[in-house]
């Protein structure tokens, strides 16, 4: 069985949960990893017997299979291209980047390179999900309710809209995704923001208003001002039926019954995500739910959404010649 060698671009907690993953596949092996903070990345090095590469030049003449890119969102953009440049396949930790610009370059360079990409929208591989699309199938969605209702992450970048983009961008961009997946594309976004969490100028509170290409309509709210996380999901609604999402577990009410609750591991579906990845690396199979591409029209939602808290204004979505 050949192992799939990866390197990792970025040493921090959530290079080391892929890592985690990763490592439990026989076929996997962690072969380099760059970050420019020395004791992250020798730590890193030391606890998944990987090599410590300098830079990512020196990663990429590793040898690698393919590489995990799991940077802050300001450090997007310049690592994806020589990724690419170089032919290998890469997973993208979410977001994509600060802004909609770097994204979209990076798409096209991704695009004419040719190479294999999946952008860890890990919901998407979650059992809660295929159940909600059983449910659905016949069932159009009228209304979604997304929350993302947290504290400020512990790292010194996040407060900072130049450093993480927002709460809409960094956090709440799993919930769009969601929300594009199971009520179709968004066409237009309303938000207002609140005042700065404290630390910072990202707002301490976002709520917007969608409306779907398909009918359906939709609210998101955020906030990143408690010390714990309340609750990060989305719920659906259509003739009959309520189903509420979160990492683990879905809550279905139809047609009057009493509700019932389904617990999941939120692992297993991060889990699938990396074994899709590699899976598809290796030639077995193809079954990455979230190429760039797709990605990208999340993140341009997300980026969307920011933009009218910014203006005070309804932002509009049209697809882009590229989406």
């Amino acid at each position: 069985m050949r192992d799939c060698g990866v390197g990792f671009v970025g040493a921090g907690a959530v290079a080391d949960r892929h890592a985690r993953m990763l490592n439990e596949f026989p076929d996997v092996g962690l072969a380099a990893v760059t970050d420019p903070d020395e004791p992250r990345r020798a730590e890193f090095a030391r606890t998944w017997r990987a090599r410590p590469a300098a830079d990512l030049e020196e990663l990429l003449d590793a040898g690698v299979d393919a590489v995990y890119v799991c940077v802050p969102p300001f450090g997007h953009g310049r690592i994806e291209e020589a990724i690419a440049a170089a032919g290998l396949p890469m997973f993208v930790e979410k977001p994509l980047g600060l802004d909609l610009e770097v994204a979209e370059r990076v798409a096209a360079v991704v695009a004419d390179a040719r190479v294999l990409t999946a952008v860890g929208h890990h919901w998407r591989y979650a059992a809660t999900v295929r159940r909600a699309h059983e449910l659905l199938a016949d069932r159009p969605v009228r209304l979604v309710a997304g929350a993302w209702l947290d504290k400020v992450p512990p790292v010194p970048w996040w407060s900072h809209r130049d450093r993480s983009g927002g709460q809409a961008i960094e956090q709440a961009v799993h919930v769009l995704d969601l929300a594009r997946l199971l009520a179709g594309e968004v066409v237009e976004v309303h938000a207002v923001a609140g005042a700065p969490a404290a630390g910072g100028d990202v707002a301490g509170a976002t709520a917007a208003a969608l409306r779907f290409a398909d009918g359906a309509v939709g609210t998101l709210s955020a906030t990143c001002v408690l010390g714990w996380k309340q609750r990060a999901g989305l719920e659906v609604f259509a003739d009959g039926l309520a189903i509420t999402i979160t990492e683990d577990g879905i809550a279905v009410r139809a047609d009057d019954r009493e509700p019932a609750w389904e617990a999941v591991d939120p692992d297993d579906a991060k889990r699938a995500a990396d074994r899709a990845f590699v899976d598809a690396v290796l030639g077995r199979a193809d079954d990455v739910r979230v190429p760039y591409a797709e990605a990208l029209r999340t993140h341009r939602l997300a980026c969307a959404l920011a933009r009218s808290a910014e203006d005070g204004e309804p932002v509009h979505l049209l697809e882009e010649p590229n989406g």
